[in-house]
C-alpha cells in the first residue's frame, strides 16, 4: 500500500510539473487544438500535483491516511464520469480519454484495495 501511494504521488507530482511548465505539450501530443486559456490546464495540473503530496504523506500510515485515498478515489471515479458527460455533448475530443488512463483507470484497483484494508482494520470512520 505505501508503495502504491509513493508511486501515485511521484507519478501525479511530475504530471503536475509537466501540466504546469509545459501546458500545450499534452494538446501537441494528442493532436488537440491548443486551448486560449491555459491556465486552467495549469490550474489542474496544480491540483494533480499537490494530490501527489497527499498520496505521499498518506503512504506513511495508508489506512490511517485513507480519507486522502478516499478523496484521490472520488476524483479517479468523477474525472471519468465527466470525460464521458462532455465528450457525448460534444464538448471534448476523445483524444482527451489517454489522460484518464493513467490519471485514473490505472489507480482504481490499488485504491479500492488501500480503502478495503482502511475498512477491514477498523480505520475507516467517517465520524
Amino acid at each position: 500500500m505505501s508503495l502504491t501511494l509513493k508511486i501515485a504521488g511521484i507519478y501525479n507530482l511530475v504530471w503536475g510539473v509537466w501540466v504546469v511548465l509545459f501546458p500545450e505539450h499534452f494538446f501537441i501530443l494528442t493532436g488537440m487544438e491548443i486551448p486560449s486559456q491555459l491556465m486552467i490546464w495549469q490550474g489542474m495540473g496544480m491540483v494533480i500535483g499537490v494530490y501527489g503530496l497527499g498520496y505521499w504523506w498518506a503512504a506513511q500510515n495508508p489506512t490511517v491516511h485513507w480519507p486522502i485515498v478516499m478523496v484521490g478515489m472520488l476524483g479517479k471515479i468523477f474525472g471519468p464520469l465527466g470525460f464521458i458527460f462532455n465528450y457525448l455533448s460534444g464538448q471534448v475530443p476523445f483524444a482527451f480519454f489517454y489522460t484518464l488512463i493513467t490519471n485514473d483507470f490505472i489507480w482504481w484497483i490499488p485504491f479500492t484495495l488501500i480503502l478495503l484494508e482502511a475498512k477491514r482494520t477498523g480505520n475507516m470512520k467517517l465520524i
